[in-house]
């Protein structure tokens, strides 16, 4: 198991808890692909997965783990000045206050405790937190309104 990824403190119901949350796996990229290795303690959660094309990948940006970057609450989109300073919340920033991100990922297939990915916006040996499913019904391809820079 990879070290614990723990979230800044959280107001919900008058409550000032941080989490610890437990990697199930970790990224892996080669020149040949790229998988998700699930951990072996958590390989028995992966049955069924087969049965899907794509995958909701959720990921620590454990490069950006340190109070400047946990601090940033306003980027400039994609790094580039000429976007407007937007908060973090409606970007996809590395830099926010919990390093949390997600990716939808095709499944190539699933060998073992592995799951091979057409790509996944992470570095090699990214903690993977976990991984979900995509359903069309819960996670709609419809009409999508973006700003212009994110076009």
């Amino acid at each position: 198991m990879g070290r614990p990824c723990q979230t800044n403190p959280i107001n919900a119901m008058n409550s000032t808890n941080s989490f610890r949350l437990f990697p199930v796996g970790l990224v892996l990229k080669t020149e040949s692909d790229v998988r998700i290795r699930i951990y072996p303690e958590y390989a028995g959660a992966m049955p069924g997965l087969e049965q899907f094309s794509h995958i909701l990948a959720l990921w620590w940006f454990h490069e950006n783990d340190n109070a400047r970057e946990r601090g940033t609450l306003r980027v400039h989109p994609r790094g580039d000045k000429k976007n407007p300073l937007t908060g973090v919340f409606a970007t996809r920033s590395p830099a926010r206050p919990n390093l949390i991100a997600v990716t939808p990922c095709r499944i190539e297939r699933i060998e073992e405790a592995d799951i091979i990915v057409d790509d996944i916006d992470a570095f090699h040996h990214t903690p993977v937190i976990d991984v979900k499913p995509y359903f069309p019904l819960r996670d709609p391809d419809a009409v999508i309104r973006t700003p212009e820079w994110a076009k």
